[in-house]
């Protein structure tokens, strides 16, 4: 088998796996923020029926429309009916799925707040990186261990 084909029947294997749970929230397991924070939504009333995908460990694609390098640098949920959304919107689909955080759903949902919030979650994603090295300075610890620092 070539790595092409393999590459391809991985992507298969994890679209078979997302298929079965309604919602798939997509994350960085190499993150030590990203690990603890996704940490908290899986242990919450609700999260089985989510699927956590850890995408640092994934190949080059996470599935047709979504890339491991787009996965990794960006917030990602696919919803049950298929779409893929990122970013504010992605966390406000993860909120919803969850009864402890709808709420806050309902709220990023009012008009003008998902704006707000991409613009904040737009003006963390520099900070990632820094956060990211205050994390392991404190003894966070990923997920995933690896090398790539995003």
């Amino acid at each position: 088998m070539h790595k092409t084909d393999k590459a391809v029947a991985a992507v298969k294997l994890v679209e078979a796996e997302v298929n079965q749970y309604g919602t798939t929230v997509y994350y960085d397991g190499s993150c030590p923020l990203c690990s603890v924070e996704i940490g908290h939504y899986a242990s919450c009333e609700g999260a089985d029926r989510l699927h956590f995908l850890d995408v640092s460990k994934a190949g080059g694609r996470v599935s047709d429309d979504l890339t491991r390098q787009d996965a990794m640098s960006r917030f990602h949920v696919r919803r049950s009916d298929g779409e893929l959304v990122s970013g504010a919107r992605g966390f406000v689909e993860l909120w919803d799925a969850l009864p402890k955080w709808r709420w806050l759903a309902r709220v990023a949902r009012l008009p003008g707040v998902m704006p707000l919030l991409e613009l904040a979650y737009r003006g963390f994603l520099p900070l990632r990186s820094t956060l990211f090295r205050i994390a392991c300075w404190m003894g966070v610890k990923p997920v995933n261990h690896t090398d790539t620092l995003t």
